[in-house]
């Protein structure tokens, strides 16, 4: 979570993506394009449109990352897009890595498409790449988008605090159906949801172009059971069955399209280039990246904005390139910053102001205080929902003459006093705080004699269930045998 970005600005400007999907898509009759010599069906608007949603795209997902993987990447992102019929010429389509810590691909017209490099460390082969960008390329070709956008004028699905708690996250109760009313940040098309029509068309559709390009189009199951599996087990470590990835959001069911991929794909088979594709990833940041800020179980540590805090017992964090959400059963929360102009008074209000589109929240009162030695104030509203009142509160601080941060958060009348340990958590890092931390990343190694699951699951960055994240990292399971010289992918620091 960079110190520069507002919570105002916590989501994409949705006037633009709608209007590259809306404007884009329409242009674009019949059915998904087919392959065709010298022909393409990425329009001059296409490009354009294209052209003015991407820099917002990049800054909502970390930034476009550089260097060889994010050229691996790149490489073979164009080379299962031309097989889309959308263009046949290479230098039409803009690849990016995305230097984000949530699993998540997606393209948009104009030729762009995108991955994250937290969903490439959970790949295990080039062809589970090309199935992936193929994938998100078929929903372009196939103009799911905008029958997406028009459902969701229909039906108003969105609500959040900034982009994380969603109504998927906040549930159907009370806290849910508040949240989606204070904290509607509007349509945002990254976030919804596809139908299982337009999933199963778009699975297909990768699979063509896996055929295409000579890969083994089976890979569209195995990199499907490989985000079921993360999915589960994400829910696991959080202790809730709501699952948080973005794919898993945003491409719902992972686990049933499994059984449907492969029958799909039937007995072809076709290149895998396992090997080639570690070493184009070896060494991709895992997790978060400490320039925006590191989740490590309950705490959160800022390095570069040399801050920190603590998240209350049974609350677990998910930490964005805009803010850091906090979730658990009882109540939401998020830690972000917005534009100081030196009076937190002012600020705790402003805040309040821009939390909800639909009514007007205002603090009854604004407390002053100092927490850790720096300077505080807070302010909190008891709100109608249609289930029942609930509690906002604002607490910020002052971190210089200039710069401010802040907590948000919403639970159930009587019960905002769960997030005061929070509050009283933030403080300074020093120095050497601050150099001691490190990011994970990803280390391809070869397996030798003696190497077991265990033993190798041992060297994982991690103290809770290393077993489990090692087996679903490298697509293995409990009685899956290592072979001595086989490549497996560890997390190390």
């Amino acid at each position: 979570m960079p110190a520069y970005r507002p919570s105002r600005a916590l989501v994409l400007s949705t006037a633009v993506i709608a209007a590259v999907t809306l404007q884009a898509c329409a242009s674009q009759a019949g059915s998904p394009a087919t392959a065709q010599s010298g022909t393409t069906a990425i329009s001059a608007s296409d490009k354009r449109q294209g052209a003015e949603a991407h820099p917002q795209l990049l800054q909502e997902f970390g930034g476009a990352m550089t260097g060889p993987q994010a050229a691996y990447v790149e490489k073979i992102g164009k080379d299962i897009a031309v097989q889309s019929g959308l263009s046949n010429a290479r230098g039409d389509f803009t690849v990016s890595l995305l230097n984000s810590p949530v699993n998540n691909a997606f393209a948009i017209p104009g030729g762009y498409v995108y991955v994250t490099r937290q969903l490439a460390t959970l790949m295990n082969n080039e062809a589970e790449l090309a199935g992936v960008l193929g994938h998100e390329v078929g929903h372009v070709a196939a103009r799911h988008a905008q029958k997406r956008q028009s459902a969701a004028q229909r039906n108003s699905i969105l609500g959040a605090l900034g982009t994380l708690l969603s109504g998927a996250i906040l549930g159907n109760g009370s806290l849910g159906q508040l949240g989606q009313q204070i904290f509607s940040s509007g349509s945002q098309l990254l976030t919804l949801k596809y139908s299982r029509g337009q999933e199963t068309e778009a699975d297909n559709l990768g699979i063509t172009y896996l055929q295409r390009a000579g890969y083994d189009p089976r890979a569209m199951s195995t990199v499907l059971q490989s985000l079921a599996a993360q999915n589960t087990l994400d829910a696991s470590l959080k202790g809730t069955a709501n699952q948080v990835p973005e794919w898993a959001s945003t491409h719902p069911d992972p686990a049933s399209r499994v059984r449907a991929a492969l029958a799909k794909a039937g007995s072809r088979t076709g290149i895998t280039n396992r090997d080639v594709f570690l070493a184009g990833v070896n060494g991709l940041t895992y997790g978060d990246d400490p320039a925006q800020g590191i989740v490590d179980g309950s705490r959160f540590t800022h390095p570069t904005l040399r801050l920190g805090f603590t998240a209350p017992n049974g609350f677990y964090m998910v930490n964005g390139t805009r803010a850091v959400s906090i979730s658990g059963q009882s109540g939401k929360g998020e830690f972000s910053t917005a534009t100081y102009n030196g009076s937190l008074e002012n600020y705790v209000r402003t805040v309040f102001a821009g939390l909800s589109s639909q009514q007007q929240l205002a603090p009854s009162t604004i407390e002053r205080t100092t927490v850790n030695g720096i300077p505080a104030a807070y302010g909190a509203a008891r709100v109608n929902s249609g289930n029942g009142q609930v509690d906002v509160v604002v607490f910020a601080y002052e971190f210089g003459p200039n710069q401010a941060y802040h907590f948000a958060t919403i639970s159930q009348a009587g019960q905002a006093s769960q997030f005061d340990s929070m509050f009283r958590s933030i403080r300074r890092l020093s120095a050497t705080e601050a150099s001691a931390v490190k990011p994970r990343r990803l280390s391809v190694v070869t397996v030798k004699s003696g190497d077991t699951l265990q033993s190798l699951s041992a060297r994982m960055a991690y103290t809770d269930r290393p077993l489990e994240r090692f087996l679903v990292l490298n697509g293995l399971s409990s009685t899956s045998r290592l072979t001595p010289g086989q490549k497996i992918k560890l997390v190390v620091y």
